[in-house]
């Protein structure tokens, strides 16, 4: 899509327009100012289209050698249109004058007052340009500015005229520069963080793995039981390989738009049974009741089964990272207009203020709420926000610290891919 703005350009129609305007009113004036025979009158008419048209044609020789666009500067520019001004006045005045005037002297009067108008004329319009072309110093140097680097300077809006108006686009513009590169900073920070984490979290249990392969193949490990224990951990490191590469890979394709659904009448109870089989035994193991409950009348709902289900085993895997024992999470479903509403609650540590608004962002680990001690790259929550988008729905977080924290994502009812 092209965006390129073109040139306005002059209405050709509209000057007309203002010239047989002119021409009416002038004329009108006329008769009813002196109430002339109709020998006059028609002289008038004669001499007035004589003149209009003279005027017509310097207006329009000027504007098509365009050199209003070649002048250096636009206080040029506008002296240049007094200028014409000026002219257009001494061709239509003097005209009149030097076919009306019986008396030689009068003529040169005229003449003389026509010269002197035009050069008051174009003093004032000077001193005027001096205050528009003020304005446009102050613009072009905090474009500069901005060019160089500075994107906190702004423009003084004064009026409400179109030079008002342009700083006012002008500020906007420089707020959304500077948010956008506040963003990217941001976003190279967390680039440079996430590279850091994932090489942890890449080496940590590649370099167990090789440890284990090493002591096998060299014999230093030879009863069966140790053995069985060594491939044992071994196993597990591979899984949290798997865990971290295929985490990689989906946040890819959401970063991409490439993350295809799989749509279709699913029992949303049946998906929470699921999640709470699948993490039975390690919230036993830790002492967190698992719970979950779901509102008559919540299923079915349009949604791809899979993918949701990703998005509830990372709400529930991060509640119980950081659930004390003794504490509890609880999944609860329903309708609410319309859409479905799933939440995932723990009475946790909770998460800190300055964390929430970030929590679902790309590469974010919040000090607190998520380090390496309690596992994961981070990735989690922004793989479920991305999920949740594509099925059109959203997805928020509630906490204080101390209180524990409560997610929740909505599914409409009515779906559409974004």
């Amino acid at each position: 899509m092209d965006t390129t703005q073109k040139t306005p350009r002059v209405s050709l129609g509209r000057f007309l327009g203002g010239v047989v305007l002119a021409f009416a009113v002038g004329l009108g004036l006329f008769y009813w100012l002196m109430s002339p025979p109709m020998e006059a009158l028609a002289f008038m008419v004669e001499l007035m289209a004589i003149t209009s048209i003279l005027s017509v044609a310097a207006a329009y020789v000027a504007y098509r050698s365009g050199w209003i666009n070649r002048t250096p500067s636009l206080r040029l520019s506008l002296m240049g249109g007094y200028a014409l001004v000026g002219l257009v006045m001494f061709i239509n005045i003097g005209s009149i004058a030097w076919l009306m005037f019986a008396s030689q002297h009068d003529l040169l009067l005229a003449t003389v007052l026509l010269v002197f108008a035009t050069g008051i004329a174009m003093s004032l319009g000077f001193f005027l340009s001096q205050a528009l072309t003020d304005r446009i110093r102050v613009l072009d140097a905090t474009a500069r500015s901005i060019a160089g680097g500075e994107l906190g300077a702004r423009v003084p809006v004064n009026g409400r005229d179109e030079m008002a108006k342009l700083g006012m686009s002008f500020n906007t513009m420089a707020d959304q520069l500077e948010a956008a590169q506040r963003k990217q900073k941001e976003l190279d920070t967390l680039r440079r963080e996430l590279i850091a984490w994932v090489g942890h979290d890449l080496r940590t249990p590649l370099t167990s793995i090789r440890a284990i392969l090493e002591a096998l193949a060299d014999g230093l490990v030879t009863e069966p039981q140790m053995v069985q224990r060594y491939l044992n951990t071994a196993q597990q490191d591979v899984r949290a390989l798997s865990g971290l590469i295929d985490d990689l890979f989906e946040l890819s394709q959401i970063d991409a738009g490439g993350l295809r659904l799989d749509l279709h009448a699913n029992a949303i109870s049946d998906l929470i049974s699921d999640t709470i089989e699948r993490f039975s035994a390690l919230a036993a193991e830790q002492g967190v009741a698992l719970e979950g409950q779901v509102a008559p009348g919540t299923d079915p709902v349009i949604l791809d089964g899979q993918r949701i289900g990703r998005v509830l085993y990372n709400l529930v895997a991060n509640g119980l990272r950081h659930t004390p024992r003794g504490g509890k999470i609880e999944i609860h479903a329903r309708r609410e207009n319309g859409s479905c509403v799933v939440e995932v609650s723990d009475s946790g540590e909770g998460i800190q203020p300055e964390d929430l608004p970030h929590l679902f962002d790309q590469f974010y680990r919040g000090e607190k709420s998520r380090n390496r001690a309690t596992g994961g790259a981070g990735l989690g929550l922004a793989i479920s926000r991305g999920i949740v988008d594509a099925h059109g729905g959203t997805i928020g977080v509630e906490s204080q610290p101390g209180q524990g924290a409560r997610f929740w994502f909505t599914l409409p009812g009515r779906f559409e891919i974004r």
